[in-house]
């Protein structure tokens, strides 16, 4: 028999939802069946597994130990040298600036992302254990491109993660990014639009009218610089958060981003790579700003955050324009 008090990452779901991961080798009707003979129970008492649980309810589970075991894996985890440019940190949430080239999170089983570093990085500091990670795993709640590098939210608890999923499910959470374009923006624009992504491909396509698999978007930017040489340096506010939208809907319009090499103008690209050695795109996650928020986060709200631009795009930036940003 074993036997699990709830925790604080664990209470708030349904017990059925727990259960899937405590045995996360054996198939859903098989927990429905020991459910229906009260063979897994819930504060003593028989349950359908639609019960949503509290802090420190009990379950048991009436299995042998080599049932147990035949159906419980243990998670794995990828130790990786967790470097991490941590900007704020407290109990719920660790705010990140992500480096250039490194997944937000996993696209194949064996990449390592931004995931493993935190975890990783949890787990050496104690703030979590191994067997912790069966029922509740922290994990990034934005999302940037592998090259695009700047603010990243990760969630250490339940209640953070859902906090932070619903900041930016209303889009309340402001997200501000620098990149410099080429050609002249002259004024501040709200542009929208509906965007179809190409899976196999990678790549997203930008409509001006809905049309069938598209999603609306909409993006906000203005100019904080020019250059002689007919370059932009933009300060972006993302609206919605889509799939390479800042990337493709500046592309659409004929101001693409320096280095993008798969939306942007490759004559452009070629220059900046023979001049600077630049290999990615200039697009940095620059700012978060949170709105008034009530409740246990309450203290977050109205707070800013930075996130330095990387040595390359600080380089480029003050030879084409020789400006401080504010």
């Amino acid at each position: 028999m074993k036997q699990f008090y709830v925790q604080q990452n664990e209470a708030g779901q349904r017990l059925d939802k727990l259960l899937v991961k405590l045995l996360n080798k054996a198939p859903k009707s098989f927990i429905y069946k020991m459910l229906r003979k009260k063979n897994i129970t819930l504060n003593g008492k028989k349950a359908d597994g639609s019960e949503k649980l509290e802090l420190q309810d009990e379950v048991k589970l009436f299995l042998s130990d080599e049932t147990y075991e035949l159906f419980s894996e243990e998670i794995e985890t990828t130790t990786v040298e967790h470097n991490l440019d941590i900007l704020y940190e407290d109990r719920h949430i660790l705010i990140l600036n992500k480096p250039q080239g490194i997944l937000s999170q996993k696209a194949e089983k064996e990449d390592v992302s931004m995931v493993e570093h935190v975890i990783s990085y949890l787990l050496s500091t104690n703030q979590i254990t191994k067997e912790q990670l069966i029922s509740f795993k922290p994990s990034i709640c934005n999302r940037l491109d592998r090259n695009t590098g700047g603010i990243l939210i990760a969630g250490k608890s339940l209640f953070g993660l859902q906090e932070m999923a619903r900041l930016l499910k209303d889009r309340s959470l402001g997200k501000y990014y620098l990149c410099i374009v080429k050609g002249k923006v002259e004024k501040k624009e709200r542009i929208e639009g509906y965007l179809s992504k190409d899976e196999i491909k990678n790549q997203v396509k930008i409509f001006q009218n809905p049309l069938e698999n598209t999603d609306y978007i909409c993006t906000e930017y203005e100019p904080i610089a020019y250059s002689e040489h007919k370059y932009t340096l933009l300060k972006v506010k993302l609206i919605t958060g889509k799939s390479h939208q800042i990337r493709a809907h500046l592309a659409s319009i004929g101001h693409s981003i320096i280095g993008d090499y798969k939306y942007g103008d490759q004559k452009t690209n070629h220059f900046f790579k023979s001049n600077y050695e630049l290999s990615n795109q200039l697009l940095h996650s620059y700012q978060m700003v949170f709105p008034e928020i009530e409740g246990e986060l309450a203290y977050l709200s109205g707070m800013s955050f930075i996130a330095p631009l990387p040595e390359q795009f600080e380089k480029i930036k003050k030879e084409l324009f020789e400006t401080e940003l504010v």
